[in-house]
């Protein structure tokens, strides 16, 4: 990042902010485009004189009616997607002039040779796996808009244009700007896992196809030129994975008949990209030479190559437009391979590799990338569903009751059936219909190919008969491949457990068999800070990962370690380089295999040159780490983390667990309740509709303490736990981990940017005006422990403000800080009049209209802090 491109940036979202505003006084006059300005001056001057600023923001919303709020809401809201996406541009430019080599340079400076490099590149195996996880608050027409929008300020930016396509490309924003002006921001619906699934597909569609070839022919020449490394044409760098349509853990929604349609779906897309690539190529391959083998293929045809791929693409097409039987659609990515390669080696042979390396070689590449099935499905479904089956059924049997048994006589059971020939479920058994759900969505497995399917995760696995379960379920519907199934280990106790769980489960001759040397285990980041905070839980994580990978070595087991992320601290949220140069050593060996989640697809991945962009970034941190691995802890700071992590715990759980207070503060000065009603993703907010916070889902708990600017899940207790160590004589201990261990210090640089992003004074307008007076002094206290926070970690960082390491991320918080402001106030308004009306019916108009700005709000502000959870 460089001065130009900050000025470039700042100058971008200038424009588009005028731009915007003339949308909006062509619509509602001159007038409105005042009082939107002079509150735009307001909320930046808030910085300056917060009293005199806010005291204005307040009285102006308290006067106007609910569709003033809501036009006012609306701009805002729009503004800030408008920042979002010339910073998107901003990044997309810069990948320009930041190559995949600059990313890898610190590679040659270690001093790594020839063998290790192609070491570490064999083993470079990245697996995102895209979520749908409810984060997601902007409609997909919008992001049709905003990514045509972010296509014409590149285009704007190029440097020798001439005024009269200058203009029309001007003519071009300002017409899509009003466009997304006179668009509803907010879904009418929820979205279904259908939906969410083919909006997947679309960023694979629209971005991925083209930026992974992209990635993989820079790092191919990057190795080339620097170690005379050729990069296998089936290297599998970089693949895709998916939840969506596959993730049932809580969401009733998700059917064994949704996820039949959501495989069925991928297949037809994937067939009509690779129809598209196949019609290129036929345009391509026109040569008449060719070797032996490619002419035993196509007999006496004059233009082989054409001959060689016009009945696959004749099938990949009418697969794309469903004109044929599923059992005649292209199967497996071999029945792509063979003719495309057999053309690559003839090229090649004939002396036209030159033909061979180009659009033939992407599409090759993308098959191993992508194949038949555009990426690879996950099934995550809770352990408890699975024992309810086995309840049932040994209850149906006379065999008594499954969840009653100890562990030892599961392990039993299971296990006899597992080497049984002879099938356990009856014909004639009637199970309940959450039963039958489970058992129809192993059956879906059954009909399907392995390639079509990642691995099957178990929510909340505690026990080795947990997995073992599944592995039954799934022989008994006729699953004839072995699916790799991964317990996700998610609260404190299971983390600190998961050594001994899969320490059982390897001791098993049969499990052992069955697994062939690999195992994936998932990691869960999200229950386990919302269970002890965010470095109690970080250092469970760490010590879970550290034992795993240790106790694999000791079995000659390759572990994949599978992350389940999420885009703020909260819930594990990390840069990508330093979420990995943060794990322990020799968690990368059975490849990297993490979650990408809702807004944070969009935002690394939305376009061609972010994506490739992204999988740089990826891929440099991955190889890196494997050739210059992490420390392992001192035993010194292996000490003085436990303490730490420890009094972090017990000062988060001492107040959300056992303050009687806690839940009622958070229940009003939140918008927890008016959460529920913003229609984000098919998942219902929480796991137990009539449980407490206790069964709220971590994100929508991240979600709404970020909506206040308290954003607390993600820094509650871990300073005070830091300040108790360094006072008990460990400073310079405390220093060491800072300069000497990743692990720590991205800890600390992650409560950086979390501490910019807060606002104490925001907080407690929200807490004057919806707190009752008996609860007030405990947002008070909260505030007082933030406030003590910042000026901690400015202390033990040796820095006068936020993010004075990250010059650009401190830029982009700060353009977004005027217009946040607003939005805040304006929803404080709203939540009052909410609750004081008490009313949720949409038939009564203006109700419908407060309740769509608060909505507009929610949106407004999670689309201004880049996450929302």
């Amino acid at each position: 990042m460089n001065d130009l491109f900050d000025a470039q940036l700042k100058d971008t979202v200038r424009y588009l902010g005028t731009t915007l505003g003339e949308t909006i006084e062509a619509e509602l006059g001159r007038e409105w485009l005042q009082k939107i300005e002079q509150i735009r001056l307001d909320g930046r001057d808030s910085y300056a004189d917060v009293t005199q600023s806010t005291d204005n923001l307040t009285a102006l919303f308290s006067s106007l009616d609910n569709q003033s709020l809501l036009t006012i809401g609306r701009a805002f809201a729009q503004f800030l997607n408008l920042a979002n996406i010339a910073e998107q541009e901003y990044n997309s430019a810069n990948q320009r002039e930041e190559s995949l080599a600059k990313s890898l340079e610190k590679i040659k400076t270690m001093g790594a040779n020839k063998e290790k490099v192609l070491a570490a590149i064999k083993n470079l195996n990245i697996d995102l796996v895209l979520t749908a996880h409810p984060t997601e608050v902007t409609r997909r027409t919008l992001i049709h808009k905003h990514r045509q929008l972010a296509a014409q300020l590149e285009a704007l930016h190029v440097s020798d244009l001439s005024d009269r396509a200058r203009q029309r490309i001007k003519t071009r924003i300002a017409a899509l700007i009003s466009q997304a002006w006179h668009t509803e921001e907010i879904r009418s619906v929820r979205p279904t896992p259908v939906d969410e699934a083919r909006w997947g597909f679309s960023v694979i569609e629209n971005s991925l196809w083209e930026a992974v070839p992209e990635f993989l022919r820079e790092l191919e020449e990057y190795l080339k030129s620097e170690f005379d490394i050729t990069l296998p044409l089936d290297a599998k760098a970089v693949q895709f994975s998916s939840w969506m349509g596959g993730d049932r853990d809580g969401n009733p929604f998700v059917t064994s008949k949704v996820t039949e349609e959501v495989l069925m779906l991928a297949r037809r897309r994937a067939a009509k990209l690779f129809s598209l690539d196949m019609d290129q190529l036929y345009i391509e391959l026109s040569m008449n030479d060719c070797n032996e083998k490619l002419r035993e293929m196509v007999g006496d045809a004059k233009e082989p190559y054409r001959a060689a791929l016009r009945n696959i693409g004749n099938k990949l097409e009418k697969t794309s437009s469903n004109l044929l039987p599923i059992d005649e659609w292209v199967y497996d990515n071999d029945e792509l391979l063979v003719p495309l390669l057999a053309c690559y080696e003839s090229l090649h042979e004939c002396g036209m590799g030159v033909i061979a390396e180009g659009a033939l070689k992407d599409t090759i590449r993308r098959v191993h990338s992508f194949g038949v099935n555009l990426l690879k499905l996950d099934i995550r479904q809770d352990s408890d569903r699975h024992a309810d089956v086995f309840s049932e059924l040994t209850r149906y049997l006379g065999l008594g009751d499954y969840a009653q048994w100890s562990e030892e006589d599961k392990q039993a059971f299971l296990l006899r059936e597992l080497s049984s020939k002879r099938p356990l479920i009856p014909r004639n058994w009637k199970p309940s219909e959450d039963a039958q759900e489970v058992i129809d969505t192993c059956d879906v497995i059954s009909r399907h190919s392995q390639q079509s399917f990642g691995i099957y995760i178990i929510s909340m696995a505690r026990e080795a008969s947990d997995v073992m379960a599944v592995q039954l379920l799934l022989k008994e519907a006729g699953v004839s491949w072995p699916m790799s199934v991964a317990p996700l280990f998610e609260t404190l106790d299971d983390l600190n457990n998961s050594p001994k769980v899969m320490r059982n489960l390897l001791e098993i001759d049969w499990y052992r068999g069955y697994i062939k040397g690999r195992q994936f285990v998932m990691i869960g980041y999200s229950d386990s800070a919302k269970d002890a905070g965010s470095l109690a839980a970080g250092w469970a994580q760490y010590e879970s990962q550290e034992a795993l990978v240790a106790l694999a070595e000791e079995k000659s087991v390759i572990l994949t370690l599978f992350h389940g992320r999420g885009g703020t601290i909260g819930r594990g949220g990390l840069p990508a380089k330093a979420a990995i140069h943060s794990q322990p050593p020799g968690s990368l060996t059975g490849g990297f295999r993490v979650t990408e989640q809702g807004e944070t697809i969009r935002y690394k991945f939305g376009m061609p040159q972010l994506a490739k962009r992204s999988l740089s970034i990826y891929a440099a941190a991955v190889v890196e780490a494997m050739l210059s691995p992490p420390p392992a802890p001192k035993p010194v700071w292996r000490e003085t983390i436990t303490k730490m992590a420890a009094k972090a715990r017990d000062n988060y759980r001492g107040v959300v667990r056992e303050d009687p207070e806690f839940v009622p503060y958070f229940r009003v000065a939140t918008p927890e309740q008016e959460l529920g009603k913003l229609p984000l993703g098919s998942r219902p907010a929480k796991r137990n509709p009539n449980g407490g916070i206790e069964s709220l889902r971590a994100i929508p708990w991240i979600f709404a303490w970020a909506q206040t600017r308290m954003v607390l899940p993600s820094w509650l207790g871990v300073m005070k736990a830091v300040e108790s160590v360094i006072s008990d004589g460990n400073e310079d201990t405390v220093k060491d981990m800072i300069n000497n261990w990743p692990f720590f210090n991205s800890r600390l640089s992650m409560l950086d940017m979390v501490f910019k992003k807060a606002e104490p004074h925001i907080s407690a307008a929200y807490d004057a005006r919806l707190v009752p007076d008996n609860l007030k002094h405990f947002g008070e206290g909260l505030r007082t422990e933030l406030k003590e926070s910042i000026a901690s970690i400015l202390r033990i960082l040796d820095h006068t403000d936020m993010m004075e390491d990250d010059p650009h991320g401190k830029l982009s918080m700060e353009i977004r800080g005027g217009y946040l402001e607003p939005l805040h106030y304006l929803q404080i308004e709203l939540l009052d009049r909410i609750r004081k009306e008490g009313s949720s019916d949409y038939n009564d108009n203006d109700t419908a209209t407060l309740e769509m700005a608060m909505m507009v709000t929610i949106t407004g502000i999670a689309i201004g802090l880049r996450n929302t959870g």
